[in-house]
């Protein structure tokens, strides 16, 4: 018997929303974050919010949300009261995909619709950036900011001003700040193309930029798995996608978006607070900087998801040292505050239904490890007086898989071309000498690009990255681990040796 594919005809029991929310991102963690809490509060609360999702990029997934009608299922699996549970939805509040670069009069209707009101985005952490090219009669902008501008001044023209027709942004990018970034390189365009200051007075005051911190591990697509779920669903879906129970949202805003975003009467864990930094710094440096700090430590140990790697002796120990020993020391809070927050952070890693692959979480890692990882590592060097050597070995560790090659066998790279193509050409001169890795290091250390600074700067660094380094190269990444675990184990001397000569 051949599956009915999904869709508004086979699927009946769906509704319809108009469209007050513009979506820029596709992927898989918007899909199973905030379009599963617009499909709560639509149908807990009677929010009654469509999206039309925006594909940042010129490619994307908008044409298979598409061919499914915007709908697909999100498929929750985790512990809910102590009691380990899964749990299906049906999300129908997406209306419509778009891509701008090939659709750009549809991405146009939808920026004029009368009824928008949000705007949501993850277009990852390199994102919201400044594009110094982008102009306004580009059909779209290259950076989202720009995108951002000259949508809002395509509403303020149409709309003459009117202040009812500005747009609430929550910006879901994992940078600190974000919506107050988004605001300025947006506003930086306006007064570079001479937009004028009657648009900048009303996108100042018709338009509130809101930063937020986001938190719910979302592994994606199912791959291992889909054909099962497909039968149990009783249709073909292709955008499945999988996440954990746990969710959070947090938004800096006022009161009066709250009322307009009454996410919370749906019984749902989006808090909106006055100031954000305490939560943003305990998220993004204990979960996020636990995962981006231990993925290339984790992939070339061979150990493909985060489970297994909490679970693995040497691997989950550095795992927890590095959060425990190194991490929480720099955060503010009393110590038992943070250590009850990482406790129940890490036991979300040992979650049985949860396959979060690494290779997902290993994506545009330069910067991932420059926003989450950068900071403790700053910090604990300068309260401590010394390097975090866990943190100086995640990030030697993930030069070293940058490399793209790993026991003869190569993996695919993804990250901004021009870094790809850097380590490419930085790896293919580096003869594995102990000068030569160093010389990488410095290298790597020195793209400002990426660190917004000379991290050869900081004492001692760069010798120590290139000692960890050295010592991945020279006896695999399982033996490194144990080695950086413990302080008397010989291999660790056998490498001081061989980098002094």
């Amino acid at each position: 018997m051949m599956m009915k594919k999904l869709n508004r005809t086979n699927a009946t029991e769906t509704n319809s929303y108009p469209t007050r929310i513009l979506q820029f991102g596709e992927g898989n963690f918007l899909r199973a974050f905030t379009d599963w809490i617009v499909d709560k509060m639509n149908k807990e609360i009677g929010f009654n919010a469509g999206v039309d999702v925006v594909q940042p990029l010129p490619n994307g997934m908008v044409n298979m949300l598409n061919d499914q009608d915007g709908l697909y299922h999100v498929y929750l699996k985790g512990i809910k009261n102590g009691t380990p549970v899964t749990e299906f939805s049906l999300i129908d509040c997406i209306n419509k995909g778009i891509n701008p670069y090939s659709e750009f009069e549809s991405y146009k209707e939808s920026i004029l619709n009368p009824d928008l009101r949000f705007v949501f985005s993850n277009t990852t952490e390199a994102g919201i950036s400044w594009e110094e090219n982008d102009t306004l009669d580009m059909t779209p902008q290259t950076s989202f900011p720009a995108k951002v501008a000259a949508m809002l001044y395509m509403r303020y023209k149409e709309f003459d001003g009117d202040k009812s027709k500005g747009l609430i942004f929550f910006a879901c990018e994992l940078i600190d700040r974000n919506g107050d970034i988004l605001k300025k390189f947006a506003l930086q365009h306006a007064e570079k193309w001479n937009l004028g200051d009657d648009f900048i007075s009303w996108v100042n005051e018709a338009c509130c930029f809101c930063s937020t911190l986001v938190d719910r591990i979302v592994p994606g697509f199912p791959k291992d798995e889909i054909k099962e779920i497909q039968e149990e669903l009783g249709y073909e879906d292709n955008l499945v996608v999988v996440g954990e129970y746990f969710h959070l949202w947090v938004i800096e805003a006022p009161e009066w978006v709250q009322d307009e975003f009454p996410a919370e009467k749906a019984g749902l864990e989006v808090k909106f607070v006055k100031d954000m930094k305490r939560f943003r710094e305990q998220k993004v440096q204990v979960l996020n900087g636990c995962h981006t700090g231990s993925y290339a430590v984790s992939y070339l140990s061979g150990i493909e998801t985060v489970r297994d790697a909490y679970e693995n002796l040497e691997v989950g120990s550095f795992m927890k040292e590095l959060v425990y020993d190194e991490v929480l020391t720099v955060l503010d809070g009393t110590e038992k505050e943070l250590k009850k927050f990482a406790n129940k952070i890490l036991e979300r890693f040992a979650n049985p239904f949860i396959r979060h692959q690494w290779q997902s979480i290993a994506l545009n890692a330069m910067s991932k490890w420059e926003t989450r990882n950068l900071p403790s590592l700053i910090n604990f060097e300068q309260k401590h007086g010394m390097l975090p050597q866990k943190l100086v070995f995640s990030l030697a560790a993930m030069i070293a898989y940058f490399k793209g090659e790993a026991n003869g066998e190569a993996y695919n790279v993804q990250d901004d071309e021009w870094i790809v193509d850097f380590y490419k050409e930085a790896w293919a001169e580096c003869d594995g000498r102990p000068i030569s890795i160093y010389i990488l290091c410095e290298k790597v250390l020195s793209l400002d690009k990426v660190w917004k600074q000379n991290l050869n700067d900081i004492p001692n660094l760069t010798i120590t990255v290139s000692h960890y380094l050295f010592l991945i190269t020279q006896v695999g990444m399982k033996k490194a681990v144990k080695a950086v675990l413990s302080e008397d184990n010989p291999l660790m001397q056998i490498t001081i040796d061989k980098m002094s000569n």
